[in-house]
């Protein structure tokens, strides 16, 4: 990886401005979505958030959206709906990079997560590469 590429990240990954900034949030779960292949934040990636209903394994859709200028998508889901269970997080990867003119070889990537204790706030990131994850 180039020494530009690893300083355009490392402004992205955890700078003390944005610290301060997530923390305010009102969603306890967030996602944070580094392009490494470009060097640059994840922006306008979609993605969906699910829960898997405990009886019959179904998932359930809790909300949509898509990643802000800075790879972040801070609002996922709010204290109340927040509850212990197994969530999926769906990203739409072949539609961005499609939106940049390229192709890639996931044309989604699903994460999926057990949440035993609501209340701390966790981030899941998430590298989106055209052949890499």
């Amino acid at each position: 990886m180039s020494a530009y590429r690893l300083q355009q990240l490392k402004g992205h990954i955890l700078p003390e401005n944005k610290i301060t900034a997530m923390t305010g949030s009102p969603s306890p779960l967030t996602t944070h979505v580094l392009n490494t292949a470009m060097g640059v934040p994840g922006s306008n990636l979609a993605l969906s958030l699910y829960r898997q209903d405990p009886c019959t394994n179904a998932w359930s859709l809790i909300t949509t959206g898509s990643t802000n200028d800075d790879g972040r998508c801070p609002a996922l889901i709010t204290r109340q709906m927040f509850i212990s269970g197994v969530y999926k997080i769906r990203f739409e990867t072949a539609q961005y990079w499609e939106s940049m003119g390229e192709t890639c070889f996931y044309p989604y990537v699903e994460i999926v997560f057990t949440i035993d204790d609501p209340w701390p706030k966790v981030p899941y990131p998430s590298a989106p590469e055209p052949f890499l994850l």
